[in-house]
Order: structure tokens, then C-alpha cells, then sequence
């Protein structure tokens, strides 16, 4: 009777530990991540256009005022520069950020990007800290005249600094709150608000609030 009771307890264990095995077991549906956005690695072009301009890497950090490890992360995609910094790298280069985009030529007259599929650059005033991403809406071509992106800005990202450029720009502010400074006046900027200023003039901005800021933002020519 002993042995009887003792495989009856025995099966009654291995009958509990595998429904807490199906209880407890993940629903295939959980391990499926959220695929993430591409993001456009910069590194590898932003080198190339280096190379094509002839400049050491250190003759290159001397004229952006900045150390020269820090250009070497970030052509190894290792760091992000801030959108200021970005800005001050291109224009040395002879290039423009618009470019940085540029996948394979597209023959088509009518050029589609997916909203699921948008390229984004992504930039960060400081290390690790919040900073701004770039969605592009309009696949760059050479001798094109616009280039539009969404500003995504986190609560307290900023451009680090005052950008300056030829050309025009115009902005929409999707959601969120913007506080856009130019030539040292700072505007206020809710949702539905909208701005236009010439590019030459000083400019920065950043999210002052506690939420995600979406900006649609034009700028023509690409210079930027």
C-alpha cells in the first residue's frame, strides 16, 4: 500500500509541475519584439565625405573644435553628434544632412516613403541624454529643392547650440510644445502653431515640456 501511495503522490507532482510549466510558459506572441525604425548609420558617409575632402581626421576635429576621439565614434557609429554639431560637420564637408539620407538612386517620378519605414537620424546634445531624431519624408536627390523632415524631440532635447545656413525653412508643430529661438529671440510654439524665418539667421531650439515634440519641418534648398 506504501509504494501504491508513494507513485500516486509521485504522479501528482509531475502532473502539477507541468501545468505550472503551461501556466507559466510564454505566449508565442510575447517574444515578438516591436521591430524598431531603421536607423541611417552616419559613420561609414560622414567618413567617405572626409576622405573626399582630403582631411585627417585630426585636421578635421581642429576645425570643428573637438577632440579627435570623439570624430573617431562617431565614424564608427559608436557616438552621436548633437543636431549643432552635425550641422557644423556637413557644412565643412561639403555636404548637407539631406545627404546623409540618400539610399540608391530612384528613377521613379514619384518617390514613397512608408510610414513604417521611415529613415531617422538620430542625435544626442549630450552623452546618453535626450536629444533629437530626424524622420525623412522626402528621399533626397541630387539638384533637389526640398528636403522635409519630422523633428522628434524628447522632453528636454535640444540642437546644443545655433545653426546657420542659406536657404528658407518653415515648420508645423505636430504635438508637443517647441521653444524656437532666433537671433536670440525665443518663441513659444504649441501644437498647430506653425514659423517660417530665413535660414541665415542664428537658430536653436528645444522641448521645454515633459511629453515628445513632433515637428514637420521644410527647409529649401537641402543645405541643411
Amino acid at each position: 500500500m506504501a509504494r501504491v501511495s508513494s507513485r500516486s503522490a509521485s504522479s501528482r507532482k509531475t502532473a502539477a509541475a507541468s501545468s505550472k510549466s503551461k501556466r507559466t510558459a510564454p505566449k508565442p506572441h510575447a517574444r515578438r519584439a516591436k521591430i524598431p525604425k531603421s536607423e541611417v548609420k552616419i559613420g561609414g558617409r560622414l567618413k567617405h565625405a572626409r576622405l573626399v575632402q582630403k582631411l585627417r581626421l585630426r585636421e578635421l576635429a581642429d576645425r570643428l573644435d573637438c577632440s579627435e576621439s570623439f570624430l573617431s565614434k562617431l565614424e564608427n557609429d559608436k557616438v552621436r553628434p548633437s543636431l549643432a554639431m552635425l550641422h557644423r560637420i556637413v557644412s565643412i564637408l561639403d555636404i548637407n544632412v539631406a545627404a546623409l539620407f540618400t539610399e540608391a538612386a530612384n528613377t521613379s517620378p514619384v518617390s514613397i516613403v512608408r510610414s513604417n519605414a521611415r529613415p531617422e537620424i538620430l542625435t544626442d546634445p549630450l552623452t546618453q541624454g535626450p536629444g533629437i531624431a530626424l524622420e525623412c519624408l522626402v528621399a533626397a536627390k541630387p539638384g533637389g529643392l526640398l528636403d522635409a523632415n519630422i523633428h522628434r524631440v524628447e522632453p528636454g532635447g535640444h540642437t546644443d547650440g545655433f545653426i546657420e545656413h542659406f536657404g528658407e525653412e518653415i515648420g508645423f508643430v505636430l504635438e508637443g510644445e517647441l521653444e524656437l529661438t532666433v537671433e536670440n529671440v525665443v518663441y513659444k510654439i504649441k501644437t498647430g502653431d506653425s514659423f517660417f524665418f530665413q535660414s541665415d539667421l542664428k537658430h536653436g531650439y528645444r522641448n521645454p515640456g515633459k511629453t515628445t515634440t513632433r515637428v514637420l519641418w521644410v527647409n529649401t534648398p537641402p543645405t541643411f
